[in-house]
């Protein structure tokens, strides 16, 4: 996102890493800002940093470094790039005393500044003018483009920031300006993360020290940070604790995609865990309702959707037979009525509420049979088998396409909204893992197809069996295909290696990337892909060994 695009509370500011080595290693610059009333980031321990001032492009003639044109396109804007450069070793000149000129300044040089501080601060003077005065160039190709951040929507205060790095001068001597920086720390990023130091730190800055604790030298971060490209917007959201404070989700948390739908403007009222038997309003006619059935394989519980215009639902998934997640389904679907009841596929997470809920309604479940018997409901009997393609007209403007997605289950369906271009996933793609394939029922070679049938339907949104909504569907099937084919090559490699094995002993090197304690289910997977190699040619079993042919 440029500034142009940015809503108008939004300001531009920079912010500066300044690294060094200390006894420990790696070491950040921080300060702890003064307290005031009115300031989000009143007390908290930053880095030193600031908004752009209008002055700040006069002293575009005072730097070494890119041009406005190579650093605007270096931070993915139109103009005006060289301006965050310039504001970044302002505000560290102001609030820490440290300024990154060309050539670097002896102690004695860096010291005679030190009036020059608070006439900028105090805007009696502009960054161009110290340069001019006292014929100094300023380093902007010391600097490193490191992240870039904006602050919640909702929020009063919104600052579009960006973050560079760079190694800070080693003549030059930090002291605070004790205006806006109380006090100075250098620390290690595992230091200042440490909960006994009782730092109070912004999430943008919590996550920066994360990111910083992977490195054990000031070079090797300075060194990746000069290498980064193509450095993506990180907008934090804010959401509903349990406790019933805010507190933000990143866009790496499941929840992230959900709650930038469900409240673009950032009201906060938004919860962002998956609490069994909540009703979760997911749009004008979606509600979620999941069970209480956390576990290993299910995760936080499995979703069932109500899916209408309030008056009738749809429900699909009715979930495990549970009579108080039934009446969990009654209670979101009241005043309305349940129509019908669909199924995706017929695993105990799945279908056994179906006979419960049909006998609370009196509404028909849909789905298909099941071909083998093992993890199974073996007691559904659908009132009517559902046809790939086949179309349900749920209400004006809501209609539901049947799709057979085979692979997961021989019996699998997925549901597309087709008005909202919204997939409901069931097992075939679930939110943060991969699901398990487990012959003879589970078929990998079909799983693939179901997923690459997928990539040529127009879809916005996955509504999955267990988990969030998540967006851009088309990216996570590529993902997903992609991680199932380097599984596949690991197997082949594995086969290769040894010229035959047996499950159990190929299983610890194909998943070696997996905790041992899931291996037992991936052992189905594994399963799952040497079937697939077989029907190709490619390996052969004799009893219980496997032997590569190429």
């Amino acid at each position: 996102m440029s500034r142009a695009d940015a809503p108008r509370e939004v300001r531009p500011a920079s912010s500066l890493l300044l690294l060094r080595d200390g006894e420990q290693g790696l070491e950040v610059l921080m300060l702890r800002r003064a307290e005031r009333d009115g300031d989000m980031r009143s007390g908290a321990v930053v880095f030193p940093g600031g908004v752009l001032d209008a002055r700040d492009r006069e002293a575009h003639a005072c730097v070494r470094g890119p041009s406005d044109e190579e650093a605007s396109e270096r931070l993915g804007i139109a103009a005006g790039g060289l301006d965050f450069y310039i504001a970044a070793l302002r505000e560290s000149f102001e609030e820490v005393g440290l300024l990154l000129a060309a050539p670097a300044l002896p102690p004695v040089r860096a010291a005679a500044l030190e009036p020059w501080r608070a006439r900028l601060q105090s805007g009696a003077a502009s960054i161009a003018e110290l340069c001019r005065a006292e014929q100094l160039m300023l380093d902007a190709g010391a600097l490193a483009a490191y992240s870039h951040w904006l602050t919640p929507p909702g929020v009063g205060q919104r600052f579009d920031t960006r973050f560079f790095a760079a190694l800070a001068p080693e003549q030059q001597q930090a002291v605070a300006d004790r205006g806006e920086a109380v006090e100075l720390m250098w620390l290690a990023p595992g230091a200042a993360l440490d909960p006994a130091r009782e730092l109070r730190l912004l999430p943008v800055t919590r996550r920066t020290l994360q990111d910083l604790s992977r490195f054990a030298r000031a070079v090797d971060a300075y060194g990746e940070a000069r290498e980064r490209r193509d450095i993506a917007l990180v907008m934090p959201r804010r959401v509903a604790s349990p406790r019933g404070t805010l507190r933000v989700v990143m866009p790496d948390e499941l929840a992230y995609a959900e709650v930038a739908r469900l409240d673009p403007e950032g009201r906060g009222d938004l919860s962002a865990d998956l609490a069994p038997g909540r009703p979760v309003r997911l749009g004008a006619n979606i509600v979620r309702v999941t069970a209480p059935n956390a576990s290993v394989m299910t995760g936080p519980g499995t979703n069932t959707y109500l899916v209408g215009d309030g008056r009738t639902w749809t429900v699909i998934d009715p979930g495990p037979a549970m009579p108080e997640h039934v009446r969990a389904l009654l209670d979101a679907a009241a005043p309305g009525r349940v129509e019908r009841i669909l199924v995706t596929h017929t695993h105990p997470d799945h279908s056994p509420a179906a006979r419960q809920l049909a006998e609370a309604t009196g509404a028909p479940v849909y789905g298909r049979r099941t071909a083998h018997p093992e993890w199974q409901d073996m007691e559904f009997q659908p009132e009517r088998e559902l046809a790939d393609g086949e179309r349900l007209a749920l209400a004006p403007g809501v209609t539901l396409r049947v799709l057979h997605t085979p692979g997961h289950a021989s019996n699998h369906l997925c549901f597309l909204l087709e008005e909202e271009k919204l997939l409901f996933t069931g097992d075939h793609v679930m939110q943060g893992s991969t699901v398990v394939i487990n012959p003879p029922d589970g078929d990998m070679a079909a799983y693939l197809r179901s997923l690459e049938a997928l990539l040529a339907i127009d879809l916005e949104w996955f509504a999955p069996g267990h988990g969030f909504l998540v967006a851009r569907p088309h990216d996570v099937l590529r993902a997903l295909i992609a991680h199932r084919l380097r599984r596949e090559a690991k197997v082949a490699d594995a086969l290769r290696a040894a010229g035959s094995a047996t499950l159990d002993e190929m299983l610890p090197r194909v998943y070696d990337d997996a905790p041992v304690a899931i291996h037992p289910v991936a052992r189905r997977s594994l399963h799952a892909h040497l079937i697939k190699l077989a029907a190709e040619g490619r390996v052969m079993q004799e009893g219980a060994r496997w032997t590569w042919r190429g």
